[in-house]
């Protein structure tokens, strides 16, 4: 017979098994990765208010910005440029607290310019429940193409309302990536067949927080509750590289030129294997939505479409899970099992990056 303290030895072992995973789970899971070169500007030399400059707040040095929704409004600047191409970025913290209903957008646009034909590049964070996964959205307009819109759905494995994470759009001739923090989280390689919805016109940077309580979060079931305004959205380390041009005029110098080559020579416009084993994790386990996979609103999938496999499988014909996991329920219900699993894999591809 054995005594009560070796009967205990396989639950004590297990339990010490669980808390060493836990312990590198916490220290890896949030280790940065190796960060871009970039160069950071102020918000003076980079940006100016777009619309609701008493929403607007600037740190005595100028390096942060601060957009405010409240019940009188939102909030939003736009770069002090056109760029015709170029790599775009900021940290952001979201607002706290329960933001249901709140759309905080970091995108480009020309559409002040070219009313009827824009080009358009959007990441956007659609609001929260607490108790519940943040949900943002990327999506690509050319051309005006607003009804061939090319929107993915995502999940977040942390809350961007606990900490800055950086969120960037690259833009060249040949590819487009969005990132969160240095993981690539999706890349649109340019393809002859798209033509005219590759977007190719001189755009500005906008950052915005808008009231979009009829449609952003639960198909607009979740309201902006304004008894805990005002929302703040927090901008810092403002990185704008890209060549200057007058939109309207469209004359490429030999300038720019030069400044796409050496754009497309940065360690940020190419997906390298190992950042691709990072962007395919994410997908596989964040993505919840993707116009690729919706055969009922394309039943042939848009020319830059690249379909695998192993995200096909995720999805029905709508474009979205078949796994109510997948679709990001409460993470509460989740098991620790599973959270644990994730942040080993997210640390394992973090560490390779």
């Amino acid at each position: 017979m054995h005594s009560p303290l070796e009967r205990s030895l396989p639950s004590l072992s297990l339990l010490l098994f669980l808390w060493i995973i836990s312990s590198i789970s916490i220290t890896t899971t949030f280790r940065p990765a190796k960060a871009f070169n970039v160069t950071t500007l102020t918000f003076g030399e980079s940006y100016s208010p777009l619309f609701s400059k008493f929403n607007i707040r600037r740190s005595p040095d100028d390096r942060t910005v601060s957009l405010l929704l409240n019940r009188l409004s939102g909030s939003g600047i736009i770069s002090s440029d056109y760029y015709n191409y170029g790599f775009f970025s900021a940290s952001i913290k979201m607002p706290s607290k329960y933001t249901a209903g709140i759309v905080v957008a970091f995108y480009t646009s020309n559409v002040d310019t070219f009313e009827k034909n824009h080009d358009e590049l959007d990441i956007e964070f659609l609001g929260n429940v607490p108790g519940k996964a943040w949900r943002f959205q990327t999506n690509m307009y050319g051309n005006g193409s607003v009804s061939r819109g090319r929107e993915e759905r995502y999940r977040m494995w942390f809350d961007p309302s606990k900490d800055s994470h950086r969120y960037s759009i690259l833009w060249t001739p040949t590819n487009i990536i969005f990132y969160v923090d240095e993981i690539p989280i999706r890349e649109v390689v340019r393809n002859a067949a798209m033509r005219g919805d590759y977007p190719s016109k001189p755009m500005s940077v906008y950052a915005t927080i808008w009231d979009a309580s009829s449609w952003a979060t639960s198909g607009g079931k979740r309201k902006v509750n304004y008894r805990f305004q005002p929302f703040i959205a927090e901008f810092k380390d403002l990185v704008l590289e890209g060549c200057i041009v007058d939109p309207v005029d469209q004359i490429l110098s030999s300038n720019c030129t030069d400044t796409a080559a050496a754009l497309m020579a940065k360690d940020y416009s190419t997906v390298t294997p190992e950042t691709r084993k990072s962007m395919r994790w994410f997908r596989q386990r964040h993505m919840y939505y993707s116009y690729c996979y919706d055969t009922r609103r394309y039943p042939v999938p848009p020319p830059e479409c690249v379909i695998l496999p192993s995200e096909r499988e995720m999805f029905t014909s709508s474009g979205r899970p078949k796994s109510k996991t997948r679709a990001g329920g409460s993470q509460r219900r989740r098991s620790t099992k599973r959270r644990s699993k994730a942040a080993v894999d997210l640390s394992r591809h973090q560490a390779a990056m």
